[in-house]
């Protein structure tokens, strides 16, 4: 069969490498294109003739599905799928495996990182202090004592707990499937109401789109913080910027978007204050970028061997 890496998935030629002379050596063709393009011509012109192709977050459309008459797999280089056209892939019997996993340390780190920076401007000291000025009076906050609300206590949810636990904070979590392991479970209203951070860890589904709008912003402390770390959909962008605006939340920390930065120059979260924004940047680290790979490439060898790993559809 032939597999087609459609983008780097964040891997050197040389780590590629090592994978083509794995599936070669078991009478597959393996083509790696090390650069990203996202325009739907070129990624036909890589995948039209591919059985299996692999992709991170660039949307695969049902134009480029239906370009595709052979392809039978997808192995997406990502936990979320929401990029692909589900739908015509159960339509046409093709198999979508993701990456689930391989960034749970590394999202969860960068919600402790933005957390800190919220409360400690680090970002924001870093311009100051390089244009010769001081702290002015500023003192922060520490996130020993803080009630945090984790929203969503999958993996990530879960490790995001242990970390939080072991700056010394209270935590309170929400999930629609809760587990019998400890966790304080409240309802969202609740977690939302008692919280001084809450940090979101849920996929986007159509019961997820807006979890957090104009309403639930409402029921936060003035003094509380929102992390995003989820999708740029979870939330309401524009209740929230609306909030910091009025004082009725006192920061955010966003590493995710309606679309994949960069931004427009006009985006509405650039006019918001005391926001730390980061590109999407949770899932990557070196370690993690590896174990994707790992994970993208056994799926496909589970596949072949009709033990099917990770499955989406």
């Amino acid at each position: 069969m032939k597999i087609v890496v459609v983008e780097s998935i964040g891997i050197s030629s040389e780590v590629a490498q090592r994978y083509a002379q794995h599936f070669e050596a078991a009478g597959h063709e393996f083509v790696f294109f090390a650069d990203r393009k996202e325009d739907e011509p070129t990624l036909i012109e890589r995948a039209k003739d591919a059985d299996i192709i692999v992709v991170s977050n660039i949307k695969i459309s049902k134009n480029i599905i239906d370009a595709c008459p052979k392809l039978k797999m997808i192995s997406v280089a990502f936990t979320g799928v929401d990029h692909i056209d589900i739908n015509t892939c159960r339509e046409r019997g093709i198999v979508v495996c993701n990456a689930a996993g391989y960034s749970t340390t590394a999202v969860s780190e960068l919600a402790i990182g933005l957390m800190i920076d919220v409360y400690r401007r680090i970002s924001e000291f870093n311009s100051t202090i390089r244009q010769q000025q001081g702290r002015n009076g500023f003192a922060g906050l520490e996130l020993r004592g803080k009630t945090v609300g984790v929203v969503g206590t999958g993996a990530i949810g879960c490790e995001m707990v242990r970390l939080l636990q072991a700056f010394g904070c209270k935590v309170l979590a929400y999930s629609r499937t809760r587990k019998d392991n400890g966790l304080m479970y409240v309802d969202l209203d609740t977690l939302l109401k008692q919280s001084d951070i809450v940090t979101l860890h849920v996929p986007l589904t159509p019961e997820t789109h807006h979890l957090i709008d104009a309403r639930a912003i409402s029921l936060m402390k003035p003094s509380a913080v929102l992390i995003n770390t989820a999708r740029g959909n979870v939330v309401d962008i524009h209740a929230l910027v609306q909030a910091l605006k009025e004082h009725r939340l006192a920061g955010a920390g966003v590493d995710v978007y309606e679309t994949e930065p960069p931004l427009a120059a006009d985006h509405v979260l650039l006019s918001a204050p005391n926001v730390v924004m980061v590109p999407h940047v949770g899932f990557a680290t070196q370690e993690a970028l590896l174990d994707r790979a790992d994970i993208v490439f056994n799926n496909i060898d589970g596949y072949f061997s009709g033990k099917l790993l990770n499955v989406i559809c």
